[in-house]
């Protein structure tokens, strides 16, 4: 082959390469915030807490978790989308919180279609109740709770996993409950509400519970799942379809969205190191494994694919209870 063909060819490649989409290595400048709109303790606070270092050492710049609680995490997620959209703010829920705002009036003019989506692990609610409680067993409690508006479930709001909780209980119960639900900033306040006596039980996350539970201040009664929940420490807590067979439960996912609309590199970095980083990460497994979440990162498609379950059932949830502001249709979710 002539040297001048040769020179022709490689040209002709080097040009190709330029015309080709890559992806670019996104390099922070400035220290990037997580809003948890939450209060500190709390299941989304946990685990965002456990995910952030490993986003730190990856990008090379700080990750700051910022508490801002409030409306049933209507504040803190509210203040994300209205940052500039450059990458540096981003905010971490329960996925089906930030599905579902618009549908409840929290936040309006939003879906999860506003987000790129980054999943790390499954919670599930328990109910429990004060170690002191004479209510040994679910069966018990739930009688209690139908009739009683002195039997007080502490949440974290109505929008809240322990909130959606009792609610689906009622439902799956065959009507409302008689208890009245007592609200706080976030998961850990109410849970500590439960441990103190100031309320009778409450229906917050798992990872929210262990560790008073294993300190004998809660009594753990059930799992909304259709599996034992089992943690090193705890006695199996039995599920809800031991009790209440037809009750529907789908895997609450929580992760990290950065909004739509910053630079492409952002998403394709972040991407990256979500694949070699947090979907590998021995922490996050322990963290999952001691306080009874479920290890399964995901992000994209992926993420989207495994969520949905749960974001249609607590949309149509808020349909069925008359608690929708906003059809779910109009944020792209149909209803069975």
């Amino acid at each position: 082959m002539s040297t001048l063909k040769t020179i022709g060819l490689l040209g002709a490649a080097a040009m190709m390469a330029l015309s080709m989409p890559a992806n670019a290595e996104w390099k922070p400048d400035k220290p990037i915030n997580i809003i948890v709109p939450w209060s500190a303790g709390g299941s989304t606070d946990q685990v965002t807490r456990v995910v952030a270092p490993i986003l730190e050492e990856a990008l090379g710049t700080p990750v700051i978790v910022v508490n801002q609680p409030g409306a049933s995490g209507s504040i803190g997620t509210k203040a994300a989308l209205d940052a500039p959209r450059d990458g540096y703010t981003w905010t971490a829920n329960a996925i089906a919180n930030n599905a579902t705002y618009s549908v409840t009036g929290l936040v309006e003019n939003t879906s999860i279609n506003d987000y790129h989506v980054y999943l790390h692990v499954a919670n599930v609610p328990v109910v429990s109740v004060n170690a002191d409680a004479p209510y040994q067993n679910f069966p018990e409690l739930l009688e209690a709770m139908r009739e009683a508006e002195t039997v007080k479930v502490g949440t974290a709001g109505v929008n809240s996993s322990g909130g959606m909780a009792l609610a689906a209980i009622g439902e799956a119960a065959g009507g409302e409950l008689g208890a009245r639900m007592v609200t706080y900033d976030g998961g850990n306040p109410a849970v500590l509400a439960a441990a103190s006596g100031e309320v009778t039980a409450t229906t917050q996350l798992a990872v929210e519970q262990t560790e008073m539970i294993k300190a004998g201040k809660l009594r753990a009664l059930t799992v909304l799942s259709d599996k034992p929940l089992i943690v090193e420490g705890i006695d199996p807590v039995p599920p809800i379809t031991d009790f209440l067979p037809d009750m529907h439960v789908a895997p609450d996912y929580f992760g990290v969205f950065i909004p739509v609309g910053a630079p492409q590199e952002v998403y394709d970095t972040v991407d990256r190191i979500w694949q070699e980083k947090v979907m590998n990460s021995e922490a996050l497994q322990s963290y999952a494994t001691e306080r009874g979440a479920v290890f399964d990162p995901s992000y994209g498609d992926a993420a989207m694919k495994r969520a949905m379950p749960v974001v249609i059932a607590e949309a149509c949830a808020r349909v069925t209870r008359g608690e929708a502001i906003v059809d779910p249709s109009e944020i792209g979710i149909d209803c069975p």
